[in-house]
């Protein structure tokens, strides 16, 4: 296959596979030649499973040339963050504590993607427990735009490898942005559902309370077929949203005139690059011409939510690792160990201030919503940062706090959002934008988010590999 069809959509080689025009063995193969060919140099992958795939290609085969059609994932190669338990490979976090562990239940977004048909390639590298920097001892995926820039974190994998076209997809998970960084800076669209409309069931935790499980992929519509797949209410999830899940890709073509999209000038330009704030403000016009109404709004504040980030993950993450920190923190690295320090040692007093911040960003935000179909605002206050600049990253709080300043506050307050590539910089690589809705308003998402896209072309435009 050639390059063009190596970063073709999710739903283009699965309209191919379901007419038989191409076989998903033949696709697999291609794809898993690809990764034997480039991924030594980009790293995106922790686990290949060649000979299971292509198995499981087969049998996709088998079953759409007898009738059987399980969706618009299945035969289609895509791969899964090294966070979602497994029982067919190693499910490690990112951590050297479970680097060979082999859990005795898969996670039930892959059982949901396996029962669809999808062919999981591997599992993607990811930052050291979901955190900001990978362990020590693991080097890390790099940019497919450029590997001297960052990569995102902590889906660092995920993002590369879609973007590379090792995979027409891939699951990452979201405490801070993680599932909008890498997809901001590789490229990419991302969706980070409303929290809790995706299980969580056997994936490793960072934050629970700040976590979400999302897709990663091409476009809008790619994200669509994947989300109506993984979304759902789980028994093993307590936490999972109940009631039924919509189709998310019928209706993602209609029109999205005399929606209303708010826009807070001055959060989302204030001490802000300028190629970002001029990228969002295009697609503003782009999205205004589809017959949009644009309305200027005041955002609930952020700071003081954005500067509490840092110590509520702590907190949940000395949780999530009690039973193997400090009994072996010898395999941690640096920064998680840090982290986890830190967590252990916030008082009540200063959870309880975080908390409260919270219910207010949170509730402030769900009254903003009576006015206003969905918000417009940057992924990431700057261009995508040299590897250099992003040094101290995780080290150093301010730099933490600036880079989460659009992402955090959705993660405290649960809202689904959806990152798009909204233009190229001037040293050549992606800018992106998020819009955020109401609480189980995906459907609408991905609505806008196709329609942005069909008027655009930044979403297909792909990194010439260097090898």
């Amino acid at each position: 296959m050639s390059d063009s069809y190596e970063f073709a959509s999710l739903l283009s080689v699965a309209e191919r596979i379901r007419r038989g025009e191409v076989t998903s063995v033949s696709v697999t193969q291609a794809m898993l030649d690809r990764i034997a060919a480039l991924d030594p140099i980009y790293r995106s992958y922790t686990t290949v499973l060649g000979e299971r795939a292509l198995a499981r290609a087969e049998a996709a085969d088998a079953e759409i040339a007898s009738g059987l059609w399980r969706g618009p994932l299945h035969g289609v190669p895509i791969a899964v963050k090294d966070l979602c338990n497994t029982v067919f490979a190693p499910t490690g976090g990112g951590t050297a504590l479970f680097r060979d562990w082999t859990p005795d239940h898969n996670a039930t977004v892959v059982d949901r993607l396996e029962q669809a048909g999808a062919v999981i390639l591997g599992k993607l590298a990811m930052t050291e427990g979901a955190y900001t920097s990978h362990h020590p001892e693991n080097p890390g995926p790099l940019n497919p735009w450029s590997r001297d820039h960052w990569v995102g974190s902590s889906s660092t994998g995920s993002g590369a490898a879609t973007a590379a076209g090792f995979c027409y997809g891939a699951l990452g998970s979201d405490t801070g942005g993680s599932i909008r960084f890498p997809s901001a800076t590789c490229g990419l669209t991302g969706i980070k559902p409303t929290w809790g409309r995706v299980s969580r069931h056997g994936v490793f935790a960072l934050a629970a309370s700040l976590d979400h499980v999302g897709p990663m992929a091409r476009s809008a519509a790619d994200c669509a077929a994947m989300l109506g797949v993984i979304a759902g209410s789980d028994v093993n999830d307590p936490t999972a949203l109940p009631g039924p899940i919509p189709n998310y890709l019928a209706g993602i073509g209609d029109s999205i005139r005399g929606l209303t999209i708010g826009i807070d000038r001055r959060f989302i330009s204030d001490e802000i690059d300028p190629q970002v704030v001029a990228a969002v403000t295009e697609a503003e016009h782009v999205l205004a011409s589809l017959g949009a109404r644009i309305t200027e709004i005041a955002m609930p504040p952020t700071a003081d939510l954005v500067r509490g980030w840092i110590p509520f993950c702590s907190v949940e993450t000395a949780l999530a690792h009690q039973d193997t920190y400090p009994r072996h923190k010898d395999a941690y690295g640096p920064d998680l160990a840090g982290l986890i320090e830190q967590g252990r040692a916030v008082t009540g007093m200063e959870l309880g201030r975080i908390y409260h911040d919270r219910l207010a960003f949170s509730g402030a935000l769900k009254a903003l919503f009576e006015t206003v179909d969905l918000l417009l605002v940057p992924t990431m206050p700057v261009p995508i940062p040299s590897l250099a600049r992003m040094g101290e990253y995780g080290k150093d709080p301010a730099v933490l706090e600036r880079i989460l300043r659009f992402t955090a506050p959705f993660n405290f307050s649960g809202s689904p959002t959806i990152t798009l590539p909204s233009g190229i910089d001037e040293a050549g690589l992606p800018l992106s934008l998020q819009l955020v809705a109401r609480h189980e308003a995906e459907q609408l998402l991905c609505r806008v988010g196709h329609a942005f896209q069909s008027v655009t072309d930044w979403h297909t435009r792909h990194p010439a590999l260097a090898t």
